[in-house]
């Protein structure tokens, strides 16, 4: 029986590599992230590059909205280990959240001279306006063909809402995202009652994301031309991250960011919620029914930044909505794709 073990690893290997295999054609996806406010931005870019590796989607460009210049270095910092350095960074200069962060300082830290995590963009200062960065990226894509990521702030996409024709594209911000963007898969807002971190008792939420900027989440649910699949705070609530995966399944390398940036954040044991990765997840994963659908509806954000669904048949937005039978299936992809070493 042992003898016959190697003569089964080219079919080991064939089977690991099915998912590949029979896969459509990779989804086209930009990411925008807040990444150095909390961990979960950092799990769900490693995750990114793991279904990049599978076939499945491919990192089209990353934009931020946390105005800080070590913000687009650490990016660098992750695209950098998993092998894709040269993906396109934007920044924006919106002074939401302008300090540094727990773990995006790593991109400054060296051992013995030298970096401990390659990359080289040094500064967000030596990074293009993100709005120029998504700009090019819609102009080169096929038509209705880019999915969106947004796992921070509202800012970047507003911008580009509201951004003019130019030398990239003769295109206005509304016309450009109508003719290339399929669906936008938004962590954003709350659409159940959250319990209350003091009384314990359900209520609305005003989500952290939305109320950081307000006036570009109100902005963007008023006038995105396109599809809209909110992940509302409670879903990422009720997935957490099991903190023994990130003392167990990051140790093929002396230093990972991944791990060490959810240990700068806060120290394990703890099992943090995976808010942004349930958007990645149903961004290129839309059909393997992780999650449920709301009924079609159209999403207000109101002045104090709660957010509503409205029911409406032709309506442009659904939301997330998961099951207790739905939750282990997806802790497990969550969990394996976070946590996939870099491809060969």
């Amino acid at each position: 029986m042992f003898h016959a073990v190697p003569r089964l690893l080219p079919l080991i290997l064939m089977l690991a590599a099915v998912p590949q295999l029979f896969a459509n054609d990779p989804v086209p996806l930009v990411f925008d992230t807040d990444i150095g406010n909390d961990c979960d931005d950092v799990l769900a870019l490693a995750m990114i590059h793991s279904l990049q590796s599978r076939g499945e989607c491919e990192l089209k460009a990353v934009t931020i909205t946390k105005d800080h210049p070590l913000a687009a270095a650490f990016t660098d910092v992750v695209n950098t280990f998993y092998g894709r350095g040269d993906v396109p960074i934007g920044v924006c200069d919106s002074g939401v959240t302008p300090e540094a962060g727990r773990f995006n300082t790593l991109a400054e830290v060296q051992d013995d001279g030298q970096d401990r995590y390659s990359h080289d963009l040094r500064s967000g200062q030596d990074a293009p306006p993100a709005v120029d960065v998504l700009r090019q990226t819609l102009a080169d894509a096929k038509d209705n063909s880019v999915v969106i990521c947004q796992v921070g702030f509202s800012t970047n996409l507003a911008n580009l809402l509201r951004s003019d024709a130019d030398a990239i594209s003769p295109l206005a911000g509304p016309e450009l995202v109508r003719k290339k963007v399929r669906l936008l898969s938004i962590m954003a807002g709350a659409f159940r009652d959250i319990p209350n971190g003091q009384t314990g008792k359900p209520a609305p939420y005003r989500e952290y994301n939305v109320i950081k900027d307000l006036d570009a989440a109100r902005y963007l649910s008023q006038h995105w031309p396109t599809e809209i699949v909110w992940s509302g705070f409670e879903i990422g609530l009720n997935l957490k991250y099991p903190h023994q995966s990130i003392d167990q399944d990051y140790g093929y390398v002396e230093h990972h960011p991944v791990a060490e940036a959810y240990r700068l954040y806060r120290e394990p044991p703890h099992d943090r919620p995976t808010w942004d990765l349930t958007s990645v997840l149903h961004a290129v994963r839309p059909d393997h029914q992780y999650f449920d659908l709301s009924p079609a509806g159209t999403v207000t954000v109101d002045p104090e930044g709660y957010t509503r669904h409205n029911a409406k048949s032709d309506g442009r937005d659904r939301y997330l909505i998961i099951r207790e039978d739905q939750k282990p299936r997806v802790m497990e992809a969550l969990t394996l794709l976070s946590s996939q070493p870099p491809a060969p």
